[in-house]
């Protein structure tokens, strides 16, 4: 019987019958209506799982997913030293998970050319440092190979700075440090600019060799800023802070610096909370959507039923059950749906794929750390949006396919 009622159904749908001047247009628009919702919904989770991932790499690719330091150091944004050496290395190392540790040292100073000066960070790294992330982000010139052994007098600025002090590669500078020691200058060469619309990096980090920074604050050989954890994937952050937790910090080196540690999550917890925020505005999307799809759908069903009364009467003087005339209709509705989700996929992929190639949507970085609006395909989410708003709009229907029972089949072989 299922078959003969999808067979029916088919008919119905395919039907080419002038006199239906209503429900034609009517399914066009149900069908529509399913198609721009589920391209909707596919897009805006396309675009917000991405633009979630892209920033969130940018911010770990610039540092860390991990760093450990000194405890007073995290809890007052000081800079205060905590040995780093070769066995304290080889415990971060060897945690599951972790694919790279470097050791970085900070050092505050003023950039000063011919006819201005800015206040920055210089940040200091040596030859265990991963430059994957800036070196895909440079602008101008290289990323050299820093040194942990000598001073390279070579440094690496970003196109904030550049900009504001008028610098190129290849130019030299003199770099001021005032500290409680007096004031020691420096003579850097600009080796490379890299941007990366982070604009709390891009203001104010400069690269330069580990060893210049760590003589600079008078520190030992062994003693540095911190120390960064790159992880093979973020999804086990939370799992490596645990193992830190419990088996590096609170733990006292040989100059009496106590061992922290931080996540990316704790250290820009202003830029992932409004990521955050990001899911309920999604969620909006799916619900606002699904709603107008269903709706959409309703009115179309309405309109189909109410144009074949006269079909669902001589069906009934000819033995048809009401629940096999509903099954019609729902096989019906089925049809619309799966027309409509089909065009809203093929819509959705084809506008994700000439974003992800073209980047003709492009955006603010100032604002959104990316200057084109970034995609992605997760097909797994895609699937589930895909079988919810089939679920959702075929439960929708079942309240209008109800009114079959309501047809009197004396009056409806009368109806026209």
């Amino acid at each position: 019987m299922n078959s003969l009622t999808l067979y029916i159904a088919r008919k119905i749908y395919s039907a080419d019958d002038s006199r239906r001047r209503v429900s034609r247009p009517a399914m066009k628009i149900a069908t529509a209506g399913v198609a721009i919702s589920l391209a909707v919904m596919l897009i805006s989770v396309s675009i917000v799982s991405a633009f979630k991932h892209t920033v969130s790499n940018r911010i770990a690719g610039f540092g860390s997913d991990i760093i450990v330091a000194d405890f007073v150091s995290l809890q007052s944004g000081n800079n205060y030293p905590i040995q780093m050496n070769d066995s304290m290395l080889s415990v971060l190392k060897e945690m599951s998970h972790v694919e790279n540790v470097s050791r970085y040292v900070y050092k505050q100073g003023v950039l000063k050319t011919d006819s201005d000066f800015l206040g920055v960070m210089m940040k200091g790294i040596g030859p265990d440092y991963d430059s994957t992330f800036i070196c895909r982000n440079m602008k101008e010139g290289s990323f050299p190979l820093f040194s942990d052994k000598e001073n390279t007098g070579q440094m690496v600025i970003s196109k904030t700075i550049a900009d504001k002090l008028l610098l190129h590669v290849g130019d030299r500078i003199f770099a001021y440090f005032i500290d409680d020691k007096g004031p020691r200058a420096r003579r850097l060469t600009v080796s490379g600019i890299y941007e990366t619309h982070l604009a709390q990096y891009d203001e104010s980090i400069c690269f330069t060799d580990i060893y210049t920074c760590r003589r600079l604050n008078a520190w030992e050989d062994d003693q540095v800023s911190g120390a960064e954890l790159r992880l093979s994937d973020s999804k086990f952050i939370a799992e490596t802070e645990e193992h830190i937790i419990n088996n590096v910090n609170r733990t006292v080196d040989d100059y009496g610096g106590t061992y922290s540690s931080k996540t990316i999550y704790e250290l820009s917890p202003q830029i992932f909370s409004w990521l955050d925020l990001l899911d309920i505005n999604i969620l909006i999307i799916l619900a606002l959507m699904a709603a107008v799809a269903a709706i959409t759908m309703i009115s179309g069903l309405l309109i189909i039923i109410l144009e074949r009364t006269q079909m669902i009467g001589i069906l009934k003087t000819q033995g048809a059950q009401n629940s096999q005339l509903r099954r019609v209709f729902l096989w019906f509705a089925a049809i619309v749906v799966g027309r409509g989700m089909l065009w809203g996929n093929i819509i959705a992929i084809a506008l994700l794929l000439l974003q992800k190639f073209t980047g003709i949507v492009g955006l603010d970085p100032a604002t959104y750390y990316v200057d084109t609006v970034p995609v992605e395909f997760p097909v797994i989410q895609f699937l589930i949006i895909n079988i919810i708003t089939f679920a959702i709009c075929i439960a929708a229907l079942l309240a209008p396919a109800m009114i079959v029972a309501r047809v009197n089949p004396s009056n409806a072989v009368r109806f026209d």
